[in-house]
């Protein structure tokens, strides 16, 4: 990862699209070289990890891949994946066509927990209730004509 911040952003702007296509292919390699699973290391004998992401700095020398370990956390694999990166990169170089291989990092993916948290926030009763209210209240405008999302306005008389 950057000094300076997110792999993925510049300065608060969007990974450009070079940086999507090299990340994409970059974690297509990734998750192959994953899945074969030839590791001398004894932390990554049954290695069992999803690659959801990879995020690449702007100039395409560093790039971070966000994973997720199946069947539960394993904090451990996190970090002997980070100590054999350089094994890692030298595959990556051998499997992808880039003039320059970026460094590895690995961090665990966060975004399924964080998801499930917002799933688990929309579905408490109070907030249901909340959503309930809305819809209906929605409904009582289009019964009433009032203009609501679906309405065609009129011109007429």
């Amino acid at each position: 990862m950057s000094r300076h911040g997110d792999a993925g952003l510049r300065a608060g702007k969007a990974p450009s699209q070079r940086q999507l296509r090299v990340g994409e292919e970059l974690r297509h390699a990734l998750a192959d070289i994953l899945r074969r699973a030839d590791f001398r290391d004894p932390d990554l004998q049954d290695l069992n990890v999803t690659v959801s992401e990879v995020r690449i700095s702007p100039d395409l020398k560093n790039a971070t891949a966000f994973i997720m370990p199946l069947g539960g956390g394993h904090p451990e694999q996190v970090k002997a994946l980070n100590r054999v990166s350089a094994y890692l990169r030298s595959q990556v170089a051998k499997a992808m066509r880039l003039q320059h291989v970026p460094r590895l990092s690995f961090q665990i993916d966060v975004s399924f927990d964080y998801a499930q948290r917002i799933d688990q926030l929309l579905h408490r009763p109070d907030v249901q209730r909340d959503l309930d209210h809305e819809a209906g209240a929605e409904g009582a405008a289009d019964a009433e004509g009032g203009e609501g999302e679906g309405a065609e306005p009129h011109d007429g008389p």
